[in-house]
């Protein structure tokens, strides 16, 4: 489909030179076109300008955007989309006053997640797993990181990265997979976590790359789960394999995750709600991006990343969902770039680059996602009309969007 858009209140995230990312002070800065056009042709965007020089085009399907601000899509660097049934009873159990570590200790949370996922066929996860899918592409995101980790067996594991492989070849969006065996301790190597780990690395991980499921290698380095040892263990055998790391680090302790991470080259560190000062300096000068999952913090009611921190240190910062049964049943970017400028106190320009361009970093898709660029996939959110980009964080309980293209379609 050849598309053009017209009489664009403001085109934003333009980047007519390409980069791969923005830190710093320069996340501030969010490049617009006001009185815009822009023009798709097949999947990608070939041009764009102001209006006061668009040349004359024939044979495109015209979509006039006055009033309305037209955005790349939201890149969701971190999610577990692919998973069974629900956990709406430790919800429950919180406001009752449980802890997320209560709740694990008595059977409940990752392991919970596993003993369902394990029970549910691969059919049936694809179902379950596509509805939330097609939720997120609706609500604007146009590319997509997917774990593993609620399989915790060999086979489940299998199922679910063949689940998250066919859902982006079915739906045509752009999907990294990440193989996150090490995400908890499973109930049968309760007192054995070494030998758990035997199968994560010698059993798992070579049917995975044998079969080419994933991207990447992630590990729950944290207090009661997977130690800065074991996280060195198993990002070791992780490359060896060809997959570099994403990791959940610093969620509820400090442990020295961070700092692993940086040395093993990962290219993101997520979650990041408690952080200190070496840790911003282990990240400087690094090519790992800091990851910050809002919406987690939100619903877990636990510190928020201090993004406010990690960019006036000169750092870029990306934004993610962190979807999942247990800490964030929501994949809803626009909240998470609404709750970064309200809790994080990131502005409205910092929070739109951490959720497109570094988000795109942050699944290694910057060559061809994230911003308004010639040549890249035409994945754009169309908004309704609103008085500027700003509306969006500032109307957190509204959806302002009216369009989605996604690979120059509308959906």
């Amino acid at each position: 489909m050849h598309l053009l858009l017209t009489n664009i209140k403001e085109l934003l995230q333009v980047r007519k030179d390409p980069i791969n990312k923005v830190s710093g002070a320069d996340m501030k800065v969010l490049p617009t076109i006001k009185n815009a056009w822009l023009l798709i042709k097949n999947d990608v965007i070939k041009d764009f300008g102001n209006m006061t020089e668009m040349p004359t085009f024939d044979g495109f399907k015209h979509i006039d955007c006055k009033g309305k601000i037209v955005l790349p899509s939201w890149c969701d660097s971190h999610t577990h989309i692919v998973y069974a049934g629900n956990r709406e009873q430790e919800f429950v159990d919180r406001i009752n006053g449980l802890s997320y570590q209560e709740i694990a200790e008595k059977g409940g949370g990752i392991v919970n997640s596993a003993k369902k996922l394990q029970e549910t066929n691969e059919e049936d996860l694809y179902t379950q797993s596509e509805k939330r899918l097609l939720e997120v592409i609706s609500q604007g995101t146009g590319a997509i990181e997917i774990k593993s980790g609620y399989g915790l067996t060999t086979e489940a594991e299998i199922k679910m990265l063949k689940v998250a492989k066919k859902l982006g070849k079915k739906h045509n969006i752009a999907v990294k997979t990440t193989f996150l065996g090490a995400h908890a301790i499973p109930p049968e190597f309760k007192n054995d976590k070494d030998g758990y780990l035997d199968v994560v690395c010698n059993e798992m991980l070579p049917k995975i790359s044998e079969e080419n499921l994933a991207d990447y290698i992630d590990i729950f380095c944290e207090t009661g789960y997977f130690s800065v040892a074991d996280t060195n263990r198993v990002l070791e055998a992780g490359k060896k394999h060809g997959l570099q790391p994403k990791i959940h680090v610093n969620q509820f302790n400090i442990i020295g995750g961070v700092q692993a991470g940086v040395n093993h080259n990962a290219l993101s560190v997520d979650h990041l709600e408690v952080l200190n000062d070496n840790d911003i300096l282990a990240l400087k000068g690094s090519s790992t991006m800091p990851v910050a999952l809002p919406s987690c913090s939100y619903f877990l009611s636990i510190p928020y990343t201090p993004g406010r921190k990690i960019i006036d240190a000169g750092l870029p910062l990306a934004l993610a969902t962190d979807y999942n049964p247990g800490s964030t049943p929501s994949g809803n970017m626009n909240f998470v770039v609404a709750t970064a400028c309200i809790k994080m106190r990131l502005t409205p320009e910092e929070a739109i680059n951490a959720a497109t361009i570094n988000g795109a970093y942050a699944m290694g898709l910057s060559d061809t996602h994230g911003s308004i660029t010639i040549g890249k996939k035409a994945n754009l959110i169309i908004t309704k009309k609103i008085p500027s980009y700003g509306y969006l964080p500032y109307a957190f309980g509204s959806n302002c969007i009216e369009e989605v293209i996604l690979n120059g379609k509308l959906m």
